[in-house]
């Protein structure tokens, strides 16, 4: 009965143990704004590319964004996307390869939104303002780099 009253302690004090070193690799984690314009273009195959800037602790920093795209993709468009960018402890955070699969329609003018993740663990949530003549059912890849 001790034994088994030693052991469920011993787990009780493990599980708290490395929840606070979670929550204190968590709290680490910080977040920014980010904005930048793309311009993409395609029939089946697509590319985009573009470029923004980083805000991080009241600074500025220039960003190159690039990829490609499969599947259906027909027409062009330019994008302004704006949101923020969470789970990163610097700036170099932010640049790696995000994936995405969607879908969509501008005619004109037209709105978009999405949430993005690299392989470092940055999250992007954007929003968008669209302009110009396209069609989408594809899967893409954007990366961003800093200058």
């Amino acid at each position: 009965m001790r034994l088994l009253s030693a052991l469920r302690t011993g787990l009780v004090m493990l599980i708290a143990a490395a929840g606070l070193a979670l929550a204190s690799v968590a709290a680490h984690a910080d977040s920014g704004t980010i904005q930048f314009k793309v311009i993409k273009g395609g029939w089946f195959i697509g590319g985009q590319g573009g470029s923004g800037t980083l805000f991080f602790h009241n600074q500025a920093y220039p960003l190159t964004v690039g990829g490609i795209s499969g599947g259906l993709v027909f027409g062009g468009s330019e994008t302004w996307f704006r949101g923020t960018v969470s789970n990163i402890r610097g700036p170099g955070d932010v640049a790696g390869v995000y994936g995405a699969a969607g879908a969509g329609a501008a005619l004109g003018v037209g709105v978009q939104a999405i949430v993005l993740r690299n392989e470092k663990g940055a999250t992007l949530n954007l929003t968008g303002r669209q302009v110009g003549l396209q069609l989408n059912a594809d899967l893409s890849g954007l990366a961003i780099s800093l200058k």
